[in-house]
C-alpha cells in the first residue's frame, strides 16, 4: 500500500498485542519497518540513542505507536517527554491503548498526540481497528527530520 520509507516505532509491553499489530499491518500491505520496544523507558532510550540503541543511525521519517499502560515509564510520560524535546516535538505520536477514559483521551491530545486509537477487547474488533489504522498509516505524511 505505501512506498514511503516511514519507520514505525511500536511501544507495546504485551507481546501478543505487538504480534497482532505487526501481523495485521502486514496483512493490509504496510511494508514499513516496525521496530518494537517493550516499555516507555526503551522508547526514550531509542530516541536518545542510549543503552541498546547507541549504534543506531538517526531515522527519518519516524512515527510512534504508543501504548499508555507500560512498565517503567508510562506512555503519557513518554508523550510528555517527546513533545517537550525540540528534537522530537514534531514526531507524530499515535496513542494505541485499551484506555478509553475521556479524561485520558483529552489529556493525551492536550500533550500533543496526533491521534488516539482505542484497542477493543474483542479480537474481531481489535483486528478491524488495526486494519483501519493501517489504512491511515498508508496515507499519512510525517516530517522528514532525523530522530
Amino acid at each position: 500500500m505505501t512506498a514511503e520509507p516511514i519507520q514505525i516505532l511500536l511501544a507495546e509491553d504485551d507481546e501478543g498485542h505487538a504480534s497482532l499489530i505487526k501481523r495485521n499491518l502486514q496483512r493490509i500491505g504496510i511494508i514499513n519497518q516496525v521496530i518494537h520496544v517493550r516499555d516507555g523507558q526503551e522508547v526514550l532510550e531509542f530516541l536518545d540513542c542510549k543503552n541498546n540503541f547507541t549504534s543506531r543511525k538517526p531515522i527519518h521519517p519516524l512515527l510512534l505507536l504508543l501504548d499508555i499502560n507500560m512498565p517503567r515509564v508510562s506512555g503519557v510520560d513518554v508523550l510528555r517527554h517527546v513533545k517537550a524535546d525540540p528534537r522530537t516535538a514534531k514526531l507524530p505520536v499515535i496513542m494505541l491503548t485499551t484506555t478509553d477514559d475521556p479524561r485520558e483521551v483529552a489529556r493525551c491530545y492536550e500533550l500533543g498526540c496526533s491521534s488516539y486509537v482505542t484497542k477493543p477487547v474483542q479480537y474481531e474488533a481489535f483486528v478491524d481497528a488495526l486494519q483501519r489504522l493501517g489504512m491511515f498509516l498508508a496515507i499519512v505524511k510525517v516530517p522528514n527530520e532525523p530522530v
